[in-house]
C-alpha cells in the first residue's frame, strides 16, 4: 500500500491510506496505520488489526466513495450485501442438498488391477496430485454422488487423475463419459487413455466430428448396449441420440470452454452420477461453488520435477524477432507453435514465416479444415514431421507436444487472460527452457485492459500460477456477482476482499443454522468473534530497528497472519538474522501474535494482561450461545486445572470476566492461555465429533 491508495477496513469502510504513525495509548507507545475517511475523519488502526485492512479492489479504474464514519452507513451496506448474497447462496446450497439426498453408486475399494495400473505410471506423482487422486477415489466409494473440482495448471497431471478414476469406475461395470471442448483434445485423451489402459479389457471409443458418420452411429449403438466402457468426445457426447446403458462417472475437462446449452445438458446427466471436473484456470463462479461447499475442491499446485517456468515476453510485431525465435528453437532440435487466430489469412501468414526461414518446414491448420486433413496435420506435428505449426487457437486445450518449446502468439491483445495462459501451457512440458512471445501491433496503441492482461501473463509466468491468473482476470474485468445469478455492484460497493469475507460469513451462517441438517457432521461451529489482545507494554517495531516504513508494514502484516507458535518462532529467528537481536517491543508483539489464535479458539472477545493479572472476557449468552452450550464448562474446568487463583466478576460493561491472579510476566500469561485452550480443545473434541 502506498499513501493515497484506497483501502477497506472491514469494520469501518472505505478510506485512504495515509501511512504509519507512532501514537501513545494509555501511556504505552504503539505504531498505527492512519486512515482518512470522508470529510477528513481520521482513524488509527492498531497494527494487530492489519488483517482487517485490504487494498480496495473493484473494477479497474472505478473510484469508490469514501465512507462517513459514525453514521452506520457501512454496517447497513454490509448487511444489505450479506442478505443478497445469502439469497443466492441459499439456492446453491439447495442444489447441494438435493445431491446429498440422492442415491449414488458406492464404488468398491481399489482392486489389484487398479494398484497394478497406478504402479505403471511412468512419472512419480507430485504430493498434490497424489492427494487429489486419493480424494477422488474416496468420493467415489461414498454412496453420495461425487461432485469434485480438480484445479491444476496445464501439464500438472490432471489427466492422470481422470484416467485412474475412469478405470476404477469401469472395474465396477460402470460406463464413463469424458467430455472435452475440442476435437483435438478428444483425440489426445483417447491416445492417453488407450496407452495407459491397453493391458486391460477396457473398451474405449471416440465421439466427435473427427469420427466418420457411420462409425458415430456404431459407437452410439454400442454405448446404449453397454459394449463401450469409456467414451471420450466433444459436446457430441451429450447429443439426444447418445443414451448410456449404465453411466457411472462423468469427467468434464475445461468446463468454462463450453456454451450454456452444453452446460445445461451436462447438468441433466449429473444428478445421480459421480462428476469430476478438471480445469487449469477456474472461473470465479466455479471457485465460489467450492467455497460454498456445494462442490469439493482439490488443487494441484506442485509442478512436476525439473519443470521450468516459461520465459514470457511482450513485443511489438517484428519479423526479425519471429525469424530469430524460430531458428533458435529449430536449431536446438525443437518445434514452434505460431498462433494466428484468423482463418481468412492464416495461409498468407504461413507463407510469410516460410519466407523468413526458408529451410524450416512450415504447415498451417485451423478448425474449418476437413477433419481428416486436420487430424493428419496434428499427428504429423506430434511425430516431428515438420517444425512450425501455424494455427488458430484450436491448439489451446490439451495438445501435448513435448518437443515444442517456443510459442509465438500474434495479435495477443485479442486474447483473454485465461486463453493466453492456456496457450502458453502448450510449451515448457519437459525440462527444457521454453519461450512464449506475445506479439502486438504496437505496445503504445494498446487499450489499458489489453496492456494489463498481457502484463499479468508476463508477471505470472511461475509454475502453478493459474489461480493468480484467474484472480487478476476478475480484477481487470470487474466482477459483478461472482455467484453468477445476477450482475451487480457488490464488489464495487465493498471491495473484493470484504465481499469475500461477507460471502464466507454468509455461507458459514447458512451452513450452521438453516442447513445444519444438510451438512450434518460437516456443519461447522458458527464463526467466532475477532478477539482483542492487549498488554500494558510498548508494542511496535522501532524505527531504528527497521527503518523502511513499507518493510515495517509488511512485517506487521506477516505477524498478524500467524496462526501457530511455530510460525512466530521461525519469524523471530528470521528477524534476528535480517535485522539483529530482537528488541523488547518486537518480542512483546510476537507474544501477542501467539496469544491471539488461542483466544480465538476459546471464542473469547477480549484478553488483557496488566498489573500482573490476566483478564479473560467471556461472551454473553446472547452474543455467543455456542460458547455457553459447548465451551463454558470445559473453560472453567481448565482454569481450575491451572492451579492459580482466579475469580469470576462482572465488568462495567456487564460482561463476565475471569481474572487470573499472580501472573508476573507476559510469558506466564501466554503459558496459561495456551494451557486452557489446549484442555478445552481436548474436552470438546469428542463431543464435536459426534455433534
Amino acid at each position: 500500500m502506498k499513501p493515497g491508495d484506497f483501502v477497506v477496513h472491514v469494520d469501518y469502510g472505505i478510506g485512504k491510506f495515509a501511512g504509519l504513525q507512532t501514537i501513545t495509548v494509555r501511556d504505552q507507545k504503539q505504531e498505527a496505520v492512519r486512515l482518512v475517511f470522508r470529510d477528513g475523519d481520521e482513524l488509527f488502526v492498531n497494527v494487530g488489526a492489519l488483517h482487517k485492512l485490504h487494498k480496495y479492489t473493484g473494477k479497474e479504474g472505478h473510484q469508490p466513495r469514501l465512507t462517513k464514519l459514525g453514521t452506520g452507513a457501512w454496517d447497513r451496506l454490509k448487511a444489505r450485501t450479506k442478505k443478497r448474497v445469502k439469497d443466492i447462496a441459499r439456492d446453491l446450497i439447495k442444489i447441494y442438498a438435493a445431491r446429498r439426498a440422492s442415491d449414488g453408486f458406492a464404488f468398491a475399494p481399489d482392486q489389484i488391477w487398479q494398484r497394478e495400473m497406478e504402479a505403471s505410471f511412468q512419472y512419480e506423482e507430485t504430493p498434490d496430485q497424489a492427494s487429489a487422486i486419493d480424494a477422488v477415489k474416496a468420493d467415489m466409494e461414498q454412496p453420495i454422488p461425487m461432485d469434485r473440482l480438480v484445479c491444476g495448471d496445464v501439464g500438472f497431471g490432471k489427466t492422470e487423475v481422470a484416467v485412474r478414476a475412469a478405470f476404477k469406475a469401469v472395474q465396477d461395470g460402470k460406463q464413463v463419459a469424458v467430455v472435452v471442448p475440442t476435437t483435438i483434445l478428444a483425440r489426445q485423451h483417447v491416445e492417453t487413455f488407450t496407452k495407459r489402459l491397453d493391458r486391460y479389457p477396457v473398451r474405449i471409443a471416440q465421439l466427435s466430428r473427427f469420427v466418420p458418420k457411420e462409425e458415430q452411429k456404431e459407437v452410439t449403438r454400442k454405448i446404449e448396449e453397454g459394449d463401450i466402457d469409456i467414451v471420450i468426445g466433444t459436446h457430441r457426447v451429450v447429443s439426444k441420440d447418445v443414451a448410456f446403458k449404465d453411466l457411472g462417472l462423468l469427467i468434464v475437462d475445461e468446463e468454462q470452454k463450453f456454451g450454456v446449452s452444453v452446460k445445461e445438458k451436462l447438468r441433466k446427466l449429473r444428478p445421480n452420477v459421480d462428476t469430476l471436473t478438471l480445469t487449469a484456470t477456474p472461473i470465479p463462479r466455479t471457485l465460489q461453488f467450492s467455497l460454498l461447499g456445494a462442490r469439493d475442491l482439490s488443487v494441484i499446485q506442485t509442478p512436476p520435477p525439473n519443470r521450468q517456468p516459461v520465459v514470457t515476453e511482450i513485443h511489438a510485431y517484428s519479423k526479425d524477432l519471429i525469424r530469430d525465435a524460430i531458428l533458435y528453437e529449430v536449431g536446438r532440435g525443437g518445434q514452434v507453435f505460431f498462433v494466428h487466430n484468423r482463418v481468412r489469412d492464416i495461409e498468407q501468414v504461413a507463407s510469410v514465416i516460410q519466407s523468413l526461414a526458408p529451410d524450416v518446414r512450415v504447415r498451417y491448420a485451423h478448425g474449418q479444415m476437413q477433419s481428416a486433413e486436420l487430424e493428419r496435420i496434428m499427428l504429423d506435428f506430434m511425430d516431428g514431421k515438420f517444425d512450425v505449426l501455424v494455427s488458430t487457437t484450436i491448439v489451446e486445450s490439451g495438445l501435448d507436444v513435448s518437443n515444442a518449446n517456443t510459442i509465438i502468439v500474434n495479435h495477443a491483445e485479442r486474447h483473454g487472460l485465461a486463453d493466453l495462459h492456456q496457450l502458453r501451457g502448450r510449451v515448457g512440458r519437459n525440462d527444457q527452457r521454453a519461450f512464449c512471445y506475445l506479439l502486438v501491433p504496437s505496445i503504445q496503441g494498446l487499450t489499458r485492459e489489453a496492456r494489463q492482461r498481457l502484463q499479468a501473463v508476463e508477471e505470472f509466468s511461475d509454475l502453478g500460477s493459474g489461480f493468480n491468473i484467474s484472480m487478476r482476470d476478475l480484477d481487470i474485468r470487474g466482477a459483478g456477482n461472482m455467484l453468477g445469478a445476477e450482475q451487480s455492484g457488490f464488489i464495487e460497493d465493498v471491495g473484493f476482499e470484504t465481499y469475500h469475507q461477507i460471502l464466507d460469513e454468509a455461507v458459514q451462517e447458512l451452513r450452521s443454522d438453516e442447513f445444519a441438517e444438510v451438512f450434518g457432521e460437516d456443519a461447522p461451529a458458527p464463526p467466532a468473534p475477532e478477539p482483542t489482545v492487549d498488554v500494558a507494554d510498548d508494542v511496535f517495531i522501532p524505527q531504528d530497528y527497521v527503518t523502511n516504513p513499507v518493510e515495517r508494514l509488511d512485517l506487521y502484516r506477516r505477524i498478524g497472519s500467524m496462526e501457530t507458535p511455530e510460525e512466530a518462532d521461525a519469524f523471530r529467528a528470521e528477524l534476528a538474522d535480517r535485522f539483529g537481536p530482537v528488541p523488547h517491543e518486537v518480542d512483546t508483539l510476537l507474544r501477542l501474535s501467539r496469544m491471539k489464535p488461542e483466544a480465538h479458539s476459546l471464542r473469547l472477545p477480549r484478553v488483557v494482561w496488566k498489573n500482573e493479572r490476566l483478564f479473560l472476557s467471556v461472551p454473553t449468552p446472547e452474543a455467543d450461545p455456542y460458547f455457553h452450550e459447548r465451551i463454558f464448562e470445559p473453560f472453567l474446568a481448565a482454569l481450575a486445572e491451572t492451579g492459580r487463583r482466579y475469580v469470576m466478576k462482572d465488568s462495567r460493561s456487564g460482561r463476565l470476566r475471569a481474572i487470573v491472579q499472580d501472573v508476573p510476566t507476559l510469558k506466564d500469561a501466554e503459558s496459561i492461555l495456551s494451557g486452557v485452550a489446549r484442555q478445552v480443545a481436548e474436552a470438546t473434541a469428542p463431543e464435536e465429533a459426534t455433534a
